[in-house]
This record gives C-alpha cells, structure tokens and sequence, in this order.
C-alpha cells in the first residue's frame, strides 16, 4: 500500500479544479454557446461566476485554437467582465488565462505583437526573486530540496570525496543545508565539491559566496565549480568530473524545458491543420454529451477529454520519451559520466501537447491547485502573493498557452514519461527512503502547511495539494551501480 505523509492541521479550505464548475450545469449545445444561462451576469454567486468564465475560457480557447478571431474576441469581451488578478480562485486564474489567450492571438501580427512587448524589461533580480518568494511561501521546493539532500546524503555515505552537479544553481539554501548535514557524519564530512550551471554569471557568484562562507564555518573542504550556460547548451565535459569522486546530480524543475528542441522538430513535418481540427473535435465531444454533466463524465473518463481520436493521435502526441530525441541524448550523457545519484524533480502534469486544448484544460487543472494552495494560506491583496501569481504562475501560463516552438520553454510532463526516459538512457531506479519522507511530513508540520501531503508511489514521492499530485520527485543511478 503506498504510503502518505499529510499534515494533520485543520483547512477551512476545500480544493476543487476549476473544471468542477461544470457539475454544476447540464451542457447543452444550445446553451453553452451563448450567454442565456446566465440571465443577470452582475448578480452572480461565486459557484455561479467560477462556472460562466471555465465555460467561456473553453470557448475562447477553442476560437484562438481554429482561427476564429471575432469570436475569440467576443469570448474575451465576456470573461473580462468577471475575470480579475484580485479576486477569488477562479477569477484570479481567468485573468491570467485569458491574457495568455489575448497574447496568442496579437502573435498573429508579429509586428504588432513585438511594438507592444519592445519596452517590456526583463529583470533576471526579479525573476530570482519571485522563485524565492516561492520557496519561502509553499513547501514544494523546501520539500524537494530537502528530500534530494537526504537522498544524497544516503547514497554519499561513507564516500570521502563527493561532487554534486546542481543543473540550475540559484537558491543556495539547499546546499547549505546539505553542508550542515554533511558536518554531522560520524566518519567526519567529505570533500565537497558544488558544479553550479546558471546562465547567469551574478547569479553563481553570490552562490559561491554563500556556500564557501558557510563551508568555512563548518571547517569542510569545499570548492564550487560555476558553469555559465543555458541547460540547453551545457557540454558535459565542462563539467570536469574527476577520477575518484562520487557524483550526484540534482534537477529540480529543469529538464522539461529541453523538450522543446524535439517537439519544433515535429512541427516542423506535421501538417499545419492537424491540430486546429484535433481542437474542434474534441470541444464538439464536450458540447455534444446528452447525458450528465461534464464533471461527471470527467470522474469516470479524465483522460478523454484531451486525448486524441484515433485519426489525430499520430499528429496531436508528443514525441515518444524512448524516441531518439535531444532530451534523451542529454539524459544518456549524464549517464556517461556514472553518477552514484540522480534525483530528479518535475511538475506533475501533461502540459506538452501538441493541441492548444489539451494544454488549456490541463493547464488549468493544474494551476487551479497552485491558485488554491495561495488562496489558502495568503490574504488576496498580499504583494507578495500577487507577485508569485504574476511574474510566476502567470508567465508561465502564458508561455504554456501562447508560445509554441522553441519559445514554449514550460512542458510539463508526467512521472511515468520521464521515466521511460531515465529507463532508455540507462538509468535505474532508486527508491527514496521513508525516512526523507518523515522528514518531509515533519517541514509541513513545522511550517503549519495545512491541505498538503506527500504519497509513495513505487519508490517515487508525490507532492500534493489536497489529494491532487503537483510535482514528483525521483531518485536514479547508472546501471553500473546494479
């Protein structure tokens, strides 16, 4: 039986996906077309509003995705009314789709698109900053990072000279932690040898201070080995692993953005109006159903309403995760290079269809829990809060929504997918210790984070919100360890 960890606090609040509106109403064909349901838009209760905009987001999803810019823009019209970044759950997240959609359809016009966007500055001190604000207000990253630490620490023991490859080196904390953790071994820490890889070179300067101070104070020997690169263009040879070290290797949220390379090769050889009639068809299956609701349908067959007809499969999947592919070449050669660990963490979710349906309607299940886990623990007018929902969920969104090609960076992918992927490149299992987990369900409790657990599933730890799996985190090794 697999097991659990949950914080046993008491929550005033009740998870549920926006998608849940829909048990609330019948769906007709005559009546989901148009706004007659809703006789007195102003004079709507929240279940009621929550209902009207995921009803009128699927429609304008589905204009955006077959070209029917009027509609489209109609549809917008609407859900503005309601849509808002400062209001409950649902109005929150309408906003942030519904300007994700909107960007979608100015891409149209690039000209356009790019003199709207030319003032626009990036900071990356901002975007540092809002995944900080991240770490420090949820607990999925503190739980990945502590239970990739405890992994680590397992599979280091008794080594004397250890190297660790963070693939995206910007949160110190972690290794910090694992510095302390380290000094306490009853052998006396290790050689401890850090390669950070940032495309940002400021960003691994303040890491290595950070970190050496603190190895310092420890009196543990240490050395920090900064790689200024995107992930997508590391070579494993700068790397500079020695003879004699055992290696551990840390992904947190990373390797998803290195799909983009294989799917804009797909692209490339699918015909243009594949996708367009996959969108069609599968919103007349949802409007059609004379039966039930769509809640209900869902409960009894989720997959279907954004997996693809038999005739579009071969245009609308992914690429096969055992498909000779960039991601799998890169996962091959970090096997190369035998480490003892690799602890790989990811968001729980299939965001990297090739249907702009699909990605709406699990974007949304999923990022209805993120708003959730917010709502729950945040006021609605906190800056900080309104910071993670903006510059964080919100940007990613947008990218989930109205990029495609190498541009959408944000495809999310599934446990099992990733790993076949491991499994293909040579990797094997490790299953992750009960004793990370205790340690885990000791965080939320300290923490008092209440609506969140962590379940076992086959030697994986899955992180949710309620009973709704947000991120995994798994634990592998070259073959040669077998």
């Amino acid at each position: 039986m697999p097991g659990m960890v949950q914080n046993k606090g008491s929550s005033s609040v009740t998870w549920s996906s926006p998608l849940q509106y829909f048990s609330l109403m019948s769906l007709s064909p005559g009546s989901i077309g148009s706004s007659s349901a809703y006789p007195c838009l102003k004079e709507l209760k929240s279940e009621e509003r929550g209902l009207y905009l995921i009803h009128h987001l699927l429609l304008c999803a589905n204009h955006v995705a077959t070209g029917s810019i009027e509609n489209a823009n109609h549809a917008l019209e609407r859900i503005s009314l309601h849509a808002s970044p400062h209001g409950d759950t649902m109005q929150r997240i309408a906003a942030y789709f519904t300007e994700a959609l909107a960007d979608r359809i100015l891409k149209s016009w690039p000209g356009l698109h790019k003199a709207l966007n030319s003032t626009k500055i990036t900071s990356i001190s901002e975007h540092i900053l809002v995944h900080r604000l991240f770490f420090e207000l949820c607990p999925f990253l503190k739980l990945s990072y502590l239970i990739t630490n405890q992994a680590i620490l397992e599979a280091m023991e008794g080594e004397k000279m250890v190297h660790v490859i963070d693939l995206c080196a910007f949160e110190p904390a972690q290794w910090i932690n694992l510095l302390q953790s380290l000094s306490t071994r009853s052998e006396g820490p290790p050689h401890l040898r850090i390669t950070g890889i940032h495309e940002q070179k400021e960003v691994l300067e303040q890491m290595a201070l950070r970190l050496t101070e603190e190895a310092e104070k420890l009196d543990i020997p240490f050395q920090f080995n900064p790689v200024v690169c995107k992930l997508e263009n590391l070579h494993v040879g700068s790397l500079r692993v020695k003879t004699g070290e055992a290696l551990a290797i840390s992904s947190v949220l990373q390797l998803h953005s290195l799909l983009a390379v294989d799917d804009e090769k797909q692209r490339r050889n699918s015909p243009p109006s594949a996708s367009k009639s996959f969108n069609s068809i599968h919103l007349q299956r949802i409007l059609k159903m004379k039966q039930g609701t769509l809640g209900e349908w869902m409960e009894k067959d989720p997959v279907n309403i954004c997996s693809p007809s038999p005739d579009s499969a071969s245009t609308s999947s992914p690429v096969s995760p055992n498909a000779p592919t960039e991601v799998n070449s890169f996962l091959t050669a970090l096997r190369g290079l035998s480490p003892k660990l690799i602890v790989i963490a990811e968001q729980e979710s299939n965001q990297n269809g090739s249907s702009l349906m699909e990605r709406v309607v699990e974007a949304l299940n999923f990022y209805a829990a993120m708003f959730d886990c917010l709502e729950s623990t945040m006021p609605r007018a906190t800056v900080e809060r309104q910071r993670i929902e903006k510059m964080l969920f919100g940007e990613e969104i947008k990218n989930i929504i109205a990029c495609e090609g190498l541009e959408r960076k944000v495809r999310h992918e599934k446990h099992e997918k990733w790993s076949l992927r491991l499994e293909v490149a040579g990797f094997g299992r490790v299953s992750l210790s009960y004793s990370g987990m205790l340690q885990a369900g000791r965080v939320l409790q300290s923490y008092g984070y209440d609506g969140y657990n962590i379940k076992e599933e086959n030697g994986c730890f899955l992180l949710c919100w309620q009973e709704r799996s947000l991120f995994s985190i798994s634990s592998w090794r070259s073959r040669r360890y077998d």
